[in-house]
């Protein structure tokens, strides 16, 4: 069976991230949480353009991709996991738990690291939060996570499987955790306890520095939690908080041209960790 799913990841990858994109696309005209800004139109073209153009030179520079670097290192037997007896399934499962906090990781790296935070500013320039904010990624920035990922298998060696599913479960969560639904209160403190939510996510899309230096998470609520970067609501509500950088709110990127050389141009704003915005202190609402 997994010879076959392997032989037709790019297909089975491409299929998951079209229905999600799907059904979030629905569940945003029937649910929306904020209104929008900026046209639909405008956006979606950047972003979803960000997204076809980042693929596509990952693929061209790594073509084996996760998957095949996973399968090399279980050839070669490298890693952490294949040194030590675990029963199988528990090995799925704790793969993809370290997965995710190499994810957790590498996004606290790339707010830390001003060079870094150079290409993930184009993710937080965005100034309005919907599903396509998810994909939403400068090539350079999908090129360096995608060396930080084979990094991660090389030293962990977990199955192919499991970074397969990793993988699908990452774009899926991604586009949920950005999307500009409503769902009810008592459901999201439920949920966040299992899955970053978009209550949860938003906070860290807003420009004050403080609220986007916290809440790191993509798929599992938990590192946020246990490493102190949990942020439970913005101070201004959901509905009254102002979304993307600061210092772009007058000019921000106007298309996809802009957007790939916004990295390249201008200054990146105080938005590194260690940096306090000591007027962003108050209580927080939620609304």
């Amino acid at each position: 069976m997994w010879e076959w799913v392997f032989s037709h990841e790019p297909m089975l990858r491409f299929g998951a991230f079209f229905v999600v994109l799907v059904v979030m696309a629905v569940w945003e005209l029937v649910a929306e949480r904020r209104q929008l800004r900026y046209s639909r139109r405008t956006r979606w073209y950047a972003n979803l353009g960000l997204a076809v153009v980042g693929s596509l030179v990952a693929r061209l520079v790594f073509p084996a991709a996760a998957v095949g670097m996973a399968v090399v290192a279980e050839g070669e037997g490298w890693g952490l996991l294949h040194q030590i007896e675990i029963p199988y399934p528990w090995v799925m499962i704790l793969s993809v738990v370290l997965l995710d906090l190499a994810i957790y990781l590498q996004h606290v790296m790339f707010h830390a690291v001003p060079i870094l935070w150079r290409f993930h500013l184009v993710h937080h320039a965005d100034q309005d939060f919907d599903f396509t904010s998810g994909i939403r990624f400068h090539p350079v920035e999908i090129l360096l996570s995608v060396v930080i990922k084979f990094t991660v298998i090389v030293a962990l060696g977990p199955p192919p499987e499991a970074v397969l599913i990793f993988a699908v479960v990452l774009n899926a969560t991604a586009m949920f955790n950005h999307g500009n639904v409503r769902i009810p209160r008592t459901l999201d403190r439920w949920l966040r306890w299992l899955v970053v939510t978009p209550d949860m996510h938003r906070v860290h899309h807003s420009v004050v520095i403080n609220e986007s230096n916290s809440n790191f998470g993509f798929n599992l609520p938990w590192w946020d939690r246990l490493l102190g970067t949990y942020r439970d609501q913005p101070a201004a509500g959901h509905k009254n908080m102002k979304i993307g950088v600061e210092h772009l709110q007058e000019e921000p990127p106007r298309g996809l041209g802009g957007v790939l050389v916004l990295p390249f141009q201008g200054k990146m704003g105080p938005y590194s960790i260690p940096f306090r915005d000591s007027t962003s202190e108050g209580p927080e609402k939620e609304s």
